[in-house]
């Protein structure tokens, strides 16, 4: 029986990052899965605080070198690659200096959010799809951690729908309490416009803010997962109505096996067109 493929897309992932939630259940979900039997590819944005030499990144050449055009720009796409030998795991980077050269993350040195935010979310998204796509690896479900991939499962349903690649793939969101305060760039919805959404996608972000964004990420999505413990009311109520495959906040000791499962059933599960 062939194995079932799972491609972990993650905001952090620890070692790369300091230790956080997210970053420590990508990590801990992504090996605990491949130890149990599946195939597994795991993706990160190449944020310019992660210190290459320590962590032996080097350029996959052979992926590298396609361009993505983001609001009617072009920016090289290219492609790192580094293992956890603990975990005897590979993570591929996607990388651009334009957007991931800053010596941060998600915030400048003074708390403050990039306000290309928006344009790194869309570019890291649709980089993972397109170097999947280039490695000839088809995944099952896509299961993503952090607001910076909650646009995956809209790139996935709308603008992938087509692609053969992606015809059987499902897509999960895992809720965090982690996202982000000042409303992403006013012309956000004239970016995804140009991308190719139809207006549906764009009337979920009259204001393109956290919970507009969690929104559409639900819309979307094939599964939903509780990834922190105590999760924000407004996120809860947004669980609750969420008519997807849906798994409770899970404890740590339990979470690979359970979450694993919950993979199996979303990959399981036809949709009614």
């Amino acid at each position: 029986m062939e194995k079932k493929k799972i491609l972990f897309i993650s905001q952090e992932v620890s070692p790369f990052l300091p230790k956080s939630e997210v970053c420590l259940t990508a990590r801990n979900l992504a090996q605990g899965v491949q130890e149990g039997g599946k195939e597994i590819r795991v993706f990160m944005p190449r944020f310019g605080v992660i210190n290459e030499r320590r962590h032996q990144l080097h350029e996959v050449i052979r992926l590298s070198g396609m361009n993505q055009i983001i609001d009617d720009t072009d920016h090289p796409l290219i492609i790192k690659v580094a293992s956890i030998s603990a975990a005897r795991m590979q993570v591929y980077f996607i990388d651009n200096e334009e957007y991931f050269k800053r010596k941060s993350t998600v915030v400048d040195d003074k708390e403050k959010e990039h306000k290309d935010n928006d344009e790194r979310a869309m570019f890291f998204c649709r980089g993972v799809l397109e170097t999947v796509k280039k490695l000839g690896w088809q995944p099952d479900v896509i299961h993503c951690s952090g607001w910076m991939t909650a646009l995956m499962p809209m790139y996935l349903k709308n603008i992938y729908k087509d692609e053969p690649h992606f015809a059987n793939t499902k897509v999960v969101y895992n809720l965090f309490n982690d996202g982000f305060n000042n409303n992403w760039d006013k012309r956000f919805v004239e970016k995804l416009k140009f991308d190719g959404f139809n207006d549906d996608v764009l009337a979920s972000f009259s204001e393109p803010n956290f919970e507009n964004l969690t929104k559409a990420a639900v819309k979307y999505a094939d599964g939903l997962i509780v990834g922190s413990e105590e999760l924000k009311p407004e996120l809860k109520a947004i669980f609750d109505d969420a008519t997807c495959e849906k798994l409770d906040y899970v404890a740590e000791e339990h979470q690979v096996k359970e979450i694993s499962e919950f993979l199996d059933k979303v990959i399981d599960t036809e949709v009614l067109i």
